[in-house]
């Protein structure tokens, strides 16, 4: 039985991977700090071994790599890696050693949108501190790839949405006021014309595509793949649709994003700011190709379910006519 270690994998996409790696007869090591509950319950987490620990903490004492290697895994997912020292850190203990190693990344390594979908062979210019990050350790993978051969696979996910989860909603922050004004017919006001896009995916995908990866191996080590829905959608399009979702007529009015963010919340003018300058759209043609990957979820469809698991939890009002 291969043995796969996830190294946070109590999170959103851990929620709907773990499951399926259980399900196909993998012996699965959780690794985290113990605090996080996965979103939602599954039988196949009691044959789930957990491991706690402190990545940081670890790290600072130069153990968290041999730590990981006392574990046995033929297979590492990692999805909370943010800082090139870390994995550097991990790769020195991984490399000879296991299988794969599958590392979350994000679409923001492409920065502004230039040309669109963006694809792999586009190159990455991040433009904020987390996407530039996020880059520099994906240059790092793919060179040790390349040179000296560790198995590295780098998965580009959108906008990650599912039960219990926040989504972006069509001002492009987190807000979910947005979607109980949506819900009662209200007024809402977007940046700009709303043509900025969003490009989700559902964690379930994201979770997926991690098995397209592990089963077609060969062909994914040494790449980078973007992890994203079929089609992008712009802001107005998101939100024309959910009006409509809730069998309201659209209302909105539009205003250049700097007058547009006099009348919002500060915080989520930062996170509009960073959605409309991004406004990403990618491709999906690699994986589909390579990889075998296609989403279950359409961005709107993925939205929807997060809505209604917000809905449930209280977060997200409806009027009782509508519910």
């Amino acid at each position: 039985m291969s043995r796969v270690v996830i190294i946070g994998g109590s999170g959103h996409v851990g929620t709907y991977l773990v499951p399926l790696l259980v399900e196909r007869g993998y012996h699965v090591i959780n690794v985290s700090r113990g605090t996080a509950q996965p979103y939602r319950s599954h039988s196949a987490w009691k044959s789930v071994e957990h491991v706690k620990a402190d990545r940081k903490a670890e790290e600072a004492e130069g153990s968290f790599g041999s730590r990981i290697l006392t574990l046995k895994p033929d297979i590492v997912i990692d999805m909370i890696g943010f800082e090139l020292d870390s994995v550097t850190h991990l790769v020195d203990a991984l490399i000879g050693k296991i299988e794969h190693y599958i590392f979350c990344s994000t679409i923001w390594v492409y920065g502004h949108s230039t040309a669109v979908p963006a694809t792999e062979t586009d190159p990455t210019e991040a433009i904020d501190d987390y996407g530039q990050k996020k880059a520099a350790i994906e240059t790092y993978l793919m060179r040790r790839a390349k040179l000296e051969g560790f198995p590295a696979t780098s998965f580009r996910p959108g906008h990650i949405v599912g039960e219990g989860w926040l989504p972006v909603n069509p001002q492009g922050n987190l807000n979910p006021e947005v979607f109980s004004t949506i819900a009662r017919g209200g007024e809402l006001a977007l940046p700009n014309l709303g043509l900025e896009m969003l490009n989700h995916v559902h964690a379930d995908d994201c979770a997926r595509w991690v098995m397209c990866a592990i089963d077609h191996r060969t062909a994914s080590i040494g790449e980078c793949f973007n992890t994203v829905a079929a089609q992008a959608l712009t802001m107005r399009g998101c939100a024309e649709a959910m009006y409509r979702y809730f069998g309201q007529q659209p209302r909105l009015t539009f205003a250049p994003l700097e007058r547009w963010a006099q009348e919002v919340a500060e915080g989520d003018v930062k996170t509009t700011r960073n959605h409309v300058t991004h406004s990403p759209c990618a491709s999906i043609e690699k994986s589909r190709k390579r990889l075998g990957y296609e989403p279950r979820y359409s961005s709107l469809e993925a939205i929807q379910e997060s809505v209604r698991a917000l809905i449930m939890a209280g977060k997200v009002t409806v009027p009782d006519e509508r519910k």
